[in-house]
């Protein structure tokens, strides 16, 4: 496998063209009512964009770089990467961590220094090799014509084999628990743990499944009234997402309105604005939104997943706003071997943003007892 070094550096012209394109935006009339009721706020949406013509992307650049970053050819797909070693001379735990939607890796480098030297922050377990990779067709890495989270993970087990690791662990939330879901469940040899901060896959409930706890049916229940509620965005990217790709694509306050809207209601807080900008630029200069949106239609007709025998750490960060509730012990149970249950006393939906120290502690906890 071919590896090459890699820095972020985006031309003068894209960011210039990205400025004067804020600077012409076109209003439309706020939404009566609440603020948030009906989608993004224009008020929160002004604010953003405001800092974002003003962002100093060079001084970003220093620190998205200050990672050691890679590409390599996967099976004939460029992956971009965080590659970084655990400090102080030690052999570490080799880590695979993946992030979801609307996010890029960027949202996990908070844990890259919690994790490759855990002594030094006041976490107590053992030191990690971590490995971010950019999902395919997010920022600098490329995507096959159909990739589901399953072709992901195929993609990530050829990439760490290429690294020269035979054994790692694998983490991560939305998106990025179901491909390492799948990695354990189609690599369990190679997998030794995953540490998951939300669920994205369903379990098996037909024929000979344990009937439903009462916990479980109200979990359902409230799923199933969030989707009615605040669903609009899958069913619109798992149907038409080049449809909506063409105004994401060329306008960065749509842009910024489909990313903020879910960053603002899934988070606990407010959203850090310097991730959020950082993430809206990434997308805006590389043009892969409109790749990125087409995780929700490849992935459509996945179905439910048999139970995984890797041991299971899992991270309950329940306190979004209006985040998805989080499904009950028992209902993951059905999905994995649960080894580690940590309900969380703060944080949403981007638990490596909003609370890294928590989440960094957790996990070295979970392998430390593997």
């Amino acid at each position: 496998m071919l590896v090459e070094p890699f820095a972020v550096a985006f031309a003068a012209a894209d960011l210039a063209d990205l400025r004067a394109r804020i600077g012409r935006t076109r209003w439309p009339a706020p939404a009566a009512g609440a603020a948030w009721e009906q989608g993004a706020d224009a008020g929160y949406l002004r604010y953003v964009l405001d800092r974002w013509a003003r962002l100093d992307w060079r001084a970003r650049e220093r620190e998205l770089n200050a990672h050691p970053q890679f590409v390599a050819c996967v099976d004939g797909v460029p992956i971009h990467f965080v590659h970084q070693r655990a400090a102080r001379g030690r052999g570490g735990v080799p880590l695979l961590l993946t992030h979801g939607w609307p996010s890029s890796y960027a949202e996990l480098l908070p844990l890259v220094p919690l994790l490759t030297d855990p002594a030094a922050h006041g976490i107590d377990g053992p030191a990690f090799d971590v490995v971010i990779p950019s999902l395919p067709g997010y920022c600098f890495s490329g995507r096959p014509g159909v990739c589901t989270m399953r072709d992901t993970a195929r993609l990530w087990h050829a990439l760490m084999a290429g690294l020269g690791y035979r054994r790692y662990g694998a983490g991560g939330g939305d998106i990025g628990s179901g491909v390492s879901t799948y990695l354990a469940l189609d690599q369990p040899d190679a997998v030794l743990g995953l540490h998951l901060s939300n669920l994205e896959l369903d379990p098996y409930l037909g024929p000979g499944a344990a009937p439903l706890t009462p916990a479980e049916s109200a979990f359902q229940a409230a799923v199933a009234e969030w989707s009615e509620r605040e669903g609009a965005y899958h069913a619109v990217a798992s149907t038409r997402p080049q449809t909506l790709a063409y105004g994401l694509h060329d306008s960065p306050l749509a842009l910024a309105a489909w990313l903020v809207d879910p960053w603002w209601a899934w988070s606990a807080g407010e959203p850090p604005l310097d991730l959020l900008l950082t993430t809206l630029t990434l997308y805006w200069v590389t043009g892969t939104v409109a790749p990125s949106l087409r995780d929700f239609r490849d992935n459509a007709d996945l179905g439910s997943v048999g139970r995984t025998p890797v041991p299971t750490g899992f991270a309950v960060f329940g306190h979004g706003r209006r985040d998805c509730v989080p499904p009950p012990r028992e209902w993951v149970e059905r999905l994995y071997d649960v080894r580690r249950w940590t309900v969380m006393p703060r944080g949403g939906h981007f638990a490596a943003a909003e609370e890294p120290a928590l989440l960094a502690a957790d996990i070295a906890a979970f392998f430390s007892a593997l």
